[in-house]
């Protein structure tokens, strides 16, 4: 079995989907397949099918909903296995789960390299770092569950897998800052600050990335812009981290070179208190 939550949800057995098209039990996958191996509770279930007013057929209804997805899933299996759709899609005291492995699922598959990346990062290895974080990068098809109905516990996943991703992409810029690769940084810099226009992080990577490029004064542009709009619309100064980078700018720290600085630190972090 391949599922992949990653972008539009698809799971496979044996190359056929087994993806409902009815909405509720798209939902009931999603979630069984975020933890895999794990009992999700029927409450839990419920609450994310229908919120915290389920009807009063809601445990009749879930059943039928598992039942639709076991007969998919005993479909694609085929004839020779017998019985394996109930291994599969099991039923535990007070629960469902999928009995499949980790990796089975692409998130889970993220997140192992997203760890062995953090793991490198700390070690100073920047090429296994960059490596690990654009592989795991690499396994996104789009937005979280792009084409799944959200109800309240699918809503925190998406958002918790969401700002994972954005982290593992300012720790991969991290990475590739301290390769030397500032130059071809820039474009893709100047999309993700569009994007996220009150991201201080992510404006530290697109200073530094050119002002190593020799462009100090789009550089600084950039701190100016973020300031007025960081003041204009939430009434505060930037962080002293992004203060004290844009003084350093000013000031021709030699701490900005490429090969100057702690190993281990991240561009934001450079000028930490």
């Amino acid at each position: 079995m391949k599922i992949q939550v990653l972008g539009p949800l698809s799971a496979e057995v044996n190359g056929g989907s087994i993806v409902p098209t009815a909405g509720k039990p798209r939902q009931i996958l999603s979630l069984l397949a975020l933890y895999p191996g794990r009992v999700m509770p029927v409450p839990m279930l419920m609450e994310e099918i229908w919120g915290t007013q389920p009807p009063q057929s809601a445990l009749t209804t879930l059943q039928t909903y598992i039942l639709q997805l076991r007969r998919r899933l005993g479909t694609a299996m085929g004839p020779d296995a017998p019985g394996a759709a109930k291994e599969v899609l099991a039923t535990r005291h007070g629960g469902y789960l999928m009995q499949i492995p980790a990796q089975s699922v692409d998130v889970h598959e993220y997140e192992r390299m997203v760890t062995e990346g953090r793991a490198a990062f700390e070690a100073g290895d920047d090429d296994s770092s960059a490596g690990c974080f654009r592989h795991a990068l690499d396994l996104w098809r789009g937005p979280a569950l792009v084409d799944v109905r959200l109800g309240p516990i699918l809503e925190i996943e998406v958002m918790r897998l969401e700002e994972s991703r954005l982290g593992t992409i300012e720790r991969r810029i991290d990475a590739d800052l301290r390769l030397g690769r500032h130059s071809e940084l820039i474009a893709e810099l100047t999309e993700l600050t569009a994007r996220y226009p009150q991201h201080e992080g992510l404006h530290s990577q697109a200073m530094v990335a050119l002002y190593r490029s020799g462009r100090q004064a789009s550089a600084l542009d950039i701190y100016r812009k973020l300031r007025v709009r960081l003041i204009e619309e939430l009434g505060v100064e930037p962080s002293p981290q992004v203060q004290r980078l844009h003084q350093a700018m000013l000031a021709v720290d030699p701490q900005l070179d490429v090969t100057a600085g702690p190993r281990r630190s991240s561009t934001f972090d450079l000028y930490a208190a």
